[in-house]
C-alpha cells in the first residue's frame, strides 16, 4: 500500500491579520501533528494568511515565497510537515495570488513549488484582476509521497487545468478556494447545501473521475463583507468517490487517508486519461486551430487523405445522402395497437414539449429555510465576532422583517443579548406595538419603548407644508437617530431589517431604514422573508398581516406598489437575470405590472450606492483608495 495522510484545514482567517493569522496556522499545524496517523500533509485554502476580499490591501498584505517559507517555518516547531497554503504573493514586483507548498518541521524550511492563479474572477461580486497579476502554466511537481499538482478556486473551473497535471503526471490535484456561498435552493446527496457547494462538488468530482487523480478541495469559512465563504471541504477519489468532507460554515480540521495505488485501479476501469494522451497529436492541432478562429482552407488529414473544408463539407453532404438512402431501404411498417401499418403509413410518435420559453428560468423563489436560517445565523455570530459586538439592538416594528431579524439574533447571539426597540409615532397603529411585544415575548429578549412622536412633531412644526411622504422620511430618520443612540448607550451593533423587494423597488427612505452596518434579509425577497418566518415560527398574526411601513394610517405597501409582492418579487427575479420586457410578458405577467416594477427598479439605483462624490485625485476614496468595511 502507499498510503498519504491529508488533513485539510477548512479555516476562518481575522481578516487583515497577517501575523495573527500566520500564528493560527502554526497552532493548526501542531494539532494536526499530534494526531493518530500524523498527517503528512495540512492543506489551507486560498488566501488564509489575509482573508479574500482585501482590494486595496493586497500591497501590504503579500509576502514572498521565501518570506512566507520563513514565517510558516518559525510558528511551528513540531515535526517534519508538509504544507499547501494561500497566499498573497509579491514578485518581481508584481502581486499574485497564489498558492506554496512546504516543508517544515525539525528545523526544516524548504519552498518546494508555488502556482500562481491562472484565472482571476473579474465579474459579479470579484474584481481580482484589478489587484493582482495572471499566472501562466500548471506543472505537476515531485513531493516525497509522490507527484502533485496544484490550482486555486477558479483554476478549477476550467477543464483543460486539471488534464494539463494529470498528464503532467500528478497523482494529488490541490484545490484551494476561498468560494462564497450562494444559492438557496439545492441539495447534495440529501443534504441541505448552498447552490454553489453541489456546484463545486460536481466540478472537484469531474476533474478527479476523468483524469483518473485524487482531487482535494480546501475552502475558507467565515464572512467577509456579508458574503459568507462556505467550507464544504473535501477529498475526492480517483473514481468521483467522496473520500472526506466538511461541513458548510465551520472551522474544521478534516483527514483522510487515501491509497494511491487506487489511481492505478480508476485508470484500469475507465482509461480516458490514456486516450487522451494517444489523441494528444490530433487534439492539439484541433485546439490551436478552434483558438485560432480563423477561416479558409484548413487542411486535415484522414486515413493518409488531404482535404480542404469546402471538399469536406461537399464529401459530408454525398456521405448524408447515401445514409439515408440506406436507411430509407431498411425501413418496414410498423404494428400499431396489434394491427399491422398500412403499407406507407407513417409511424405516429408521441410529441414531448419542453417549456415554451425560449430563455430558461432563473433560479427559483422558493428556499430551503432551514438551511437558510443556519446561513444567517453562522453570518451574525460572524460578523459581530469580526467587528468586536457581543450585542444587538433591532427596531421592532411589528412586522415580518424584524420580526425574522430579532429571530435570528436570538438564536446567534442568545436572547440575553439582544433589545428590541419600539419606537411608535401616534398615528402609528396600536397591532404594530402588540405585535411587537408578542416577538419580545416569544424570543425573551429585552425591550424599550422609545415614543418618536415629540420628536417628529417639534421638526414638522416649523414645516406645516410638509406632506406624507415628507413627514414619513422624518419619522424613518428620527428612528435610525434614535436607533443608533440606543447602539451607542448599549453598546450593541444595530441590524437592518430591509429586504430584497423593498431596497430593489427604492421602497425605504434614504440613509435611514438602510443605515445599520449588518443586514441578514438584504438579500431575500419579501416572499422569502415570509417563508423564512413561517419556519422560524414567527407569531402567525405577523406574518400574515398585510405588509406595511406604518408611516401613515392605513398605508400597505402594495397599496402603494400597485402591484402584490409575489407578482412583484417574480418580476424582478426575471429582471435581475437577463430577461427582457417582452419575454417576460411571454411567461404571463400583465405589461402595466412588469412596468411598473421595471420603472421603480431603474428609477431608484441612486438609493443603493453610496453619495456621489467628484472625484479630483488619484486616491478618491471608494475609487482608488479601497479598502473593505471590515478590514
Amino acid at each position: 500500500m502507499n498510503v498519504l495522510h491529508l488533513a485539510i484545514a477548512q479555516f476562518r482567517p481575522r481578516k487583515g491579520d497577517l501575523p495573527g493569522n500566520i500564528r493560527r496556522v502554526g497552532d493548526v499545524l501542531a494539532q494536526a501533528a499530534a494526531l493518530a496517523p500524523r498527517p503528512h500533509l495540512v492543506q489551507f485554502p486560498e488566501t488564509v494568511l489575509s482573508g479574500y476580499f482585501v482590494e486595496g490591501g493586497v500591497r501590504e498584505l503579500s509576502l514572498s515565497a521565501t518570506e512566507l517559507t520563513s514565517a510558516i517555518a518559525g510558528a511551528y516547531s513540531g515535526p517534519s510537515i508538509d504544507v499547501v497554503i494561500g497566499f498573497y504573493e509579491r514578485l518581481d514586483g508584481n502581486l499574485h495570488n497564489s498558492l506554496a507548498y512546504l516543508r517544515v518541521g525539525e528545523g526544516a524550511a524548504e519552498l518546494v513549488h508555488v502556482h500562481r492563479k491562472n484565472f482571476l474572477p473579474t465579474y459579479g461580486m470579484f474584481d481580482e484582476e484589478r489587484f493582482v497579476e495572471r499566472g501562466h502554466g500548471v506543472r505537476a511537481f515531485d513531493a516525497p509521497w509522490g507527484r502533485a499538482a496544484m490550482l486555486v478556486c477558479e483554476d478549477a473551473w476550467h477543464s483543460l487545468t486539471g488534464l494539463i497535471a494529470a498528464l503532467d503526471g500528478a497523482h494529488v490535484v490541490f484545490v484551494s478556494s476561498a468560494a462564497p456561498a450562494r444559492g438557496t435552493f439545492e441539495r447534495a446527496d440529501g443534504e441541505s447545501v448552498p447552490g454553489s457547494v453541489a456546484r463545486w462538488n460536481r466540478l472537484i468530482r469531474d476533474v478527479a473521475e476523468e483524469h483518473g487523480v485524487f482531487v482535494t478541495l480546501a475552502s475558507l469559512v467565515g464572512s467577509e463583507g456579508g458574503r459568507m465563504f462556505q467550507g464544504a471541504s473535501l477529498v475526492m477519489g480517483p473514481q468521483g468517490d467522496v473520500r472526506a468532507c466538511a461541513p458548510i460554515w465551520d472551522e474544521t480540521l478534516l483527514t483522510a487517508s487515501v491509497d494511491l495505488d487506487d489511481i492505478t485501479m480508476a485508470r484500469a476501469v475507465s482509461p480516458l486519461l490514456s486516450d487522451v494522451r494517444t489523441m494528444l497529436p490530433t487534439l492539439v492541432s484541433e485546439l490551436q486551430r478552434a483558438a485560432g478562429g480563423g477561416g479558409g482552407v484548413t487542411m486535415a488529414t484522414t486515413n493518409g487523405d488531404v482535404a480542404n473544408t469546402s471538399s469536406r463539407a461537399a464529401n459530408s453532404a454525398a456521405v448524408a445522402r447515401r445514409a439515408a438512402s440506406a436507411a430509407a431501404a431498411l425501413i418496414t411498417p410498423v404494428p400499431v395497437d396489434g394491427a399491422s401499418a398500412a403499407p406507407g403509413a407513417a409511424a405516429v410518435l408521441n410529441v414531448v414539449s419542453g417549456d415554451a420559453a425560449a430563455r430558461g428560468a432563473p433560479p427559483p423563489l422558493a428556499i430551503d429555510a432551514p438551511l437558510v436560517e443556519r446561513w444567517l445565523v453562522a453570518f451574525l455570530t460572524d460578523e459581530f465576532g469580526r467587528r468586536g459586538f457581543e450585542k444587538a439592538v433591532v427596531g421592532l416594528s411589528g412586522g415580518v422583517d424584524s420580526a425574522v431579524v430579532a429571530t435570528l439574533a436570538a438564536r446567534a447571539l442568545g436572547a440575553h443579548n439582544v433589545t428590541a426597540v419600539r419606537m411608535p409615532y401616534r398615528t402609528s397603529s396600536s397591532e404594530s406595538l402588540s405585535h411587537a411585544q408578542l416577538v419580545i415575548d416569544a424570543l425573551g429578549i429585552d425591550a424599550e419603548t422609545r415614543d418618536i412622536s415629540a420628536a417628529v412633531d417639534a421638526y414638522l412644526a416649523v414645516e406645516p407644508g410638509a406632506g406624507p411622504a415628507r413627514a414619513g422620511n422624518v419619522m424613518a430618520r428620527t428612528r435610525m437617530l434614535v436607533l443608533f443612540d440606543q447602539s451607542a448607550r448599549l453598546n450593541a451593533l444595530p441590524l437592518g431589517t430591509g429586504n430584497k423587494s423593498e431596497r430593489l423597488l427604492g421602497y425605504f427612505t434614504w440613509h435611514a431604514d438602510d443605515s445599520p452596518p449588518v443586514n441578514p434579509l438584504g438579500d431575500l425577497f419579501k416572499t422569502q422573508v415570509w417563508e423564512l418566518a413561517r419556519h422560524l415560527g414567527v407569531p402567525k398574526v405577523v406574518i400574515e398581516k398585510p405588509a406595511s411601513a406604518d408611516l401613515v394610517a392605513g398605508q400597505t405597501d402594495e397599496g402603494d406598489f400597485g402591484v402584490r409582492y409575489a407578482t412583484a418579487d417574480a418580476i424582478l427575479n426575471l429582471l435581475l437575470h437577463g430577461h427582457r420586457v417582452h419575454e417576460i410578458a411571454e411567461r404571463g405577467f400583465a405589461p402595466a405590472e412588469i412596468e411598473l416594477v421595471r420603472a421603480r427598479l431603474d428609477g431608484t439605483h441612486w438609493k443603493r450606492r453610496l453619495p456621489t462624490v467628484a472625484l479630483l485625485s488619484a486616491t478618491a476614496i471608494g475609487e482608488s483608495y479601497l479598502r473593505p468595511v471590515d478590514y
